[in-house]
């Protein structure tokens, strides 16, 4: 699948708290293709980060401003409004792992459950048809990526073309397409 994947450069910094469940799965889950495809992205595996040096040090670094994408009645919906401040580091944090599990990450990580939320709304369904999603609009970690990097475009805080958006999700398409020639 690595050959259909071409890096996209952003301002913005992402950070991938995978659940090690998912690490240990496959070397090509959508959170892999997704640090893959952004090269201002990294992956740290765990449940409890809240010791963390590296994932602190970003959080503490007073010329970043952090967020996590999570749904929260109290998330900035990026639909309607902008994040980031002037003259600060955008990073937004990505739970790689299930739904219980994302949880399980925020309740044994404080430093990233206290980060303001992020949130989008969306009318995709999942185009992960051989992996049952637990609601209708739940994507995944790639899928959902895209949604963020399409409304930072329209916010002006990303500058990506069309063509690489566009083509972002390929290598994650090309894997569901050879999951479901093995079936």
């Amino acid at each position: 699948m690595c050959r259909y994947i071409t890096p996209i450069e952003t301002k913005t910094r992402f950070v991938i708290l995978m659940h090690p469940k998912e690490f240990k799965k496959t070397k090509n889950g959508t959170g892999h293709f997704t640090n893959l495809s952004l090269e201002n992205c990294e992956i740290h595996v765990g449940i409890d980060f809240t010791e963390h040096e590296a994932i602190n040090t970003i959080i503490n670094d007073p010329s970043n401003t952090c967020y996590t994408l999570y749904p929260h009645e109290s998330s900035i919906d990026l639909n309607k409004e902008p994040i980031g401040e002037e003259k600060r580091n955008t990073v937004i944090f990505l739970i790689d792992s299930t739904w219980p599990c994302s949880r399980a990450i925020l309740t044994a990580s404080p430093n990233i459950d206290s980060l303001q939320k992020v949130s989008f709304t969306h009318t995709e369904v999942s185009k992960f048809t051989f992996k049952e999603q637990p609601k209708e609009y739940c994507l995944s970690t790639m899928e959902s990526t895209l949604c963020v990097l399409e409304r930072l475009n329209t916010h002006h805080i990303e500058k990506i073309e069309s063509k690489k958006l566009n083509s972002f999700l390929l290598p994650f398409e090309k894997m569901v397409e050879y999951q479901l020639s093995c079936e």
